[in-house]
């Protein structure tokens, strides 16, 4: 039987080679199931590495290739730096980032702020670093047509959790994604969230981890997970990542997040109840609560 709380043979060979070393290891994946397997390795002299393995192949290359050609320009400290990669495990060994998720952190108000607008500016370099030419063009430009197809697979995945008011809402919002003007572009992170942000409280400073969902797509969808969640009581954070970002979102991104925040609110609702999250599963019923009062902004 296999062991998952440790690399296998193999795996940790092949990172030991990398690294030079025989390090210690200690499981950090986190508890969900059909998540990455993340190993925090520790070399003699200290210095941590992270060794991560993809749960699909698909995640694999859209890391590896934002690790290669986007996340540099976040900056030293700021992200994961790719120090190799195995496609025969779909493995990545990656340098560790100072700080710890905001989610397991208890921070002043100022501190939050902080880093809610470094995160913003991180954003902001991430989106402007990938090369919007060829392919990687039209697959941003056809982002918000792919997520309004997605409407139909979560409200049947969702069942009765969605009346049938709410999936009138869903559908009337997904359709209205289909008629937008076309919007800023960018090479976009896929999860920014406040558990792949990271703060360190001795540096004051913040970064980004697990770029497996990162994605030429529409600015604004790196937005959605943030505003169906932290934001929604704290629109002084919003404020000041929007000031790190650079710029406001436009009237158009305004009522494009509105339209995604309802995808957004039935996936939770499908995703939450499925691997027993009740933090997912709670975002979802406010953020559809929130749109069929009308309310969300």
């Amino acid at each position: 039987m296999t062991n998952l709380s440790t690399p296998s043979p193999a795996l940790l060979a092949w990172a030991s080679r990398i690294l030079g070393a025989q390090p210690s290891v200690r499981d950090v994946s986190h508890p969900r199931r059909n998540n990455a397997r993340v190993w925090q390795l520790t070399l003699p002299s200290d210095v941590r590495f992270f060794l991560k393995v993809s749960p699909r192949p698909v995640m694999y290359e859209r890391e590896t290739l934002a690790l290669r050609h986007a996340v540099p320009a976040l900056g030293a400290g700021r992200a994961p730096q790719l120090r190799a990669s195995s496609a025969e495990h779909l493995a990545l060994l990656l340098t560790a980032v100072p700080g710890l998720p905001l989610t397991q952190l208890t921070l002043t108000p100022a501190e939050e702020a902080r880093a809610h607008r470094q995160g913003g500016e991180l954003l902001a370099r991430l989106h402007a670093a990938g090369d919007l030419t060829g392919p990687r063009r039209a697959e941003a430009e056809q982002a918000l047509q792919a997520a309004a197809d997605g409407a139909e697979r979560h409200l049947r995945e969702a069942g009765d959790r969605v009346t049938p008011a709410e999936q009138k809402v869903v559908r009337d919002l997904a359709e209205q994604l289909r008629s937008l003007p076309p919007l800023p572009l960018a090479f976009i992170h896929g999860d920014a969230w406040e558990r792949n942000l990271l703060w360190s409280k001795d540096l004051g400073q913040a970064g980004w981890i697990d770029f497996e969902r990162a994605r030429f797509a529409a600015a604004v969808q790196d937005v959605v997970p943030m505003a169906c969640g932290t934001w929604a009581d704290r629109p002084d954070l919003r404020a000041a990542w929007l000031q790190g970002y650079g710029r406001d979102l436009t009237p158009e991104e305004q009522h494009a997040l509105t339209c995604l925040a309802a995808l957004d609110a039935v996936s939770c609702l499908v995703w939450g109840p499925k691997f027993d999250d009740p933090q997912v599963t709670a975002r979802g019923w406010r953020t559809l609560d929130r749109l069929v009062e009308g309310v969300f902004a």
